[in-house]
């Protein structure tokens, strides 16, 4: 099975060309709209969706969360290895997590892990690059700088090109921002790559923060600086973005511009039958649509949602963030990658103990937990499947720096990735680490098996592929789904 895609080779634009894409003004639809709206011209199913549908959640915590003081505590290791956290006892028996995710320990029952997922880098571009494509090598003319053409495509962008189109929604969406790092540079791995752009995923940019002194953290609830602490400046926001008509346009004007374009283009259409051109009005009736469709704006507005939910979830960027994420799967989107963080806020060189107690653990152990239930009481949770994962995990040792409180290096060698619904066995552990959090010690586990997890929580078939410019076909599956985590 393989998707059949035009190439993607960059179209000769004509001058007709460019006065039809001058027509956006016409819809009243500034040039700020294009790069939201282009990626939501996938095709719509022809007839009514059922009201199920498989999809996944993807949480990923930019900087690497410590294996050793959140899933996989090694208590009966030295106080150097096994850090400042006690650990608890889950319902799961015999299974034990941080003292800070109690929560997620009570609901063990529902949730499953892998402490075993190792690739071999210890750089936070090209672990990105690995765990958001879900591919181990490392791509032709890879750059930690920026993105390439010639990465490989995320795994919400392979989903954009595979899955088709539900309810003018496309197939991927990340939210609630795109990972940035301090320095400005965008870091790699989020995009489609040697796909092409075409197939970049949605990014919702719900998040409002600017500055980059400052980690990102639940705010508006706070936000942190690694040495310093808490430091959260005015202006913090967490909202949907602004897909409207523009300002006095009601409905009927608008569909009135419609009718006029839709006349400009059947004469257009008599005169020049480019395939560019028929490609530029499949994006602009999307468009038109998506702007016209009440559900895109309910699923995207999560302060709408019952004021006892968003308590459930928190009123921070983590809990809106998953909050939108479950809105958007039940709307028909069927792969949300939420960045829990942005700007490698889990990178714990630092301040590890302070930052992860006080800033980001509870935050995520209450967010994913409300997930979890939320997804439960509405009956999709055996239809959805949850992953949290970073792009690596951290040291076994803690160390100390001059005038910095401890924390623990980048570690690629072995991280702990967790899973939840989609028919998941709860209270399962796949693999082992070893007696210090080091290395697998049972079971090893790839990017590629858990891309492949994600890929057949959607039901995707085995032979599905992709196909290039020069209609090659790129296999979706890179490797085998993991075995036993789900029933």
């Amino acid at each position: 099975m393989t998707l059949h895609q035009p190439p993607f080779a960059h179209p000769r634009v004509s001058r007709r060309t460019a006065v039809q894409i001058g027509s956006v003004g016409l819809l009243g639809l500034g040039m700020n709209h294009v790069e939201a709206l282009r990626a939501l011209a996938a095709e719509q199913t022809a007839s009514r969706p059922p009201a199920r549908h498989k999809a996944a959640i993807y949480i990923f915590l930019s900087g690497g969360l410590a294996q050793q003081d959140s899933f996989d505590p090694k208590p009966d290791a030295p106080q150097n290895v096994r850090g400042e956290f006690a650990s608890i006892e889950t319902r799961t028996s015999g299974v034990f997590v941080s003292e800070h995710l109690p929560m997620l320990a009570a609901r063990s029952d529902r949730w499953a892990m892998v402490r075993s997922l190792t690739h071999p880098y210890n750089e936070h571009s090209i672990g990105h690059h690995v765990m958001l494509t879900g591919r181990t090598p490392t791509p032709v003319g890879f750059s930690s700088n920026k993105p390439t053409p010639m990465d490989f495509p995320s795994i919400a962008s392979v989903v954009a090109g595979v899955v088709p189109a539900r309810n003018n929604l496309p197939p991927a969406a990340v939210l609630p921002e795109r990972l940035v790092h301090v320095t400005g540079r965008t870091i790699p791995g989020q995009f489609a790559g040697e796909m092409g752009p075409k197939f970049d995923p949605w990014f919702v940019e719900a998040s409002q923060y600017k500055d980059t002194k400052y980690i990102h953290g639940a705010f508006p609830e706070y936000g942190f600086q690694r040495t310093d602490g808490k430091m959260t400046p005015d202006g913090y926001r967490f909202e949907a973005p602004k897909l409207q008509l523009a300002h006095g346009m009601l409905n009927d004007q608008f569909q009135s511009r419609v009718r006029l374009l839709d006349s400009i283009e059947q004469q257009r259409q008599e005169l020049d039958r480019a395939a560019q051109v028929r490609e530029f009005d499949r994006h602009r009736q999307k468009a038109v649509s998506m702007l016209l469709d009440g559900g895109v704006h309910h699923a995207l507005d999560v302060h709408a949602a019952d004021a006892k939910l968003q308590e459930r979830y928190g009123r921070n960027s983590f809990g809106w963030s998953l909050l939108m994420a479950r809105q958007l799967v039940e709307a028909g989107v069927s792969l949300v990658q939420v960045n829990l963080g942005n700007n490698e806020s889990w990178d714990t060189h630092e301040s590890a103990f302070r930052n992860l107690s006080q800033f980001l653990l509870p935050p995520t152990d209450r967010a994913v937990s409300a997930l979890i239930d939320d997804l439960g009481e509405r009956g999709m949770l055996d239809d959805v499947l949850i992953v949290m994962a970073g792009e690596f995990g951290r040291t076994p040792r803690v160390f100390g720096e001059k005038n910095k409180l401890p924390g623990r290096d980048h570690w690629g060698a072995v991280q702990t990735v967790f899973f939840a619904g989609g028919g998941v066995r709860g209270g399962t552990v796949i693999g082992a680490s070893d007696s210090i959090g080091g290395y697998p010690k049972s079971d090893p586990q790839t990017p590629e098996n858990m891309a492949a997890t994600i890929y057949e929580s959607l039901g995707l078939p085995k032979t599905i592929a992709w196909k290039d410019s020069l209609d090659r076909p790129h296999h979706v599956y890179q490797g085998d789904p993991i075995a036993g985590l789900t029933s």
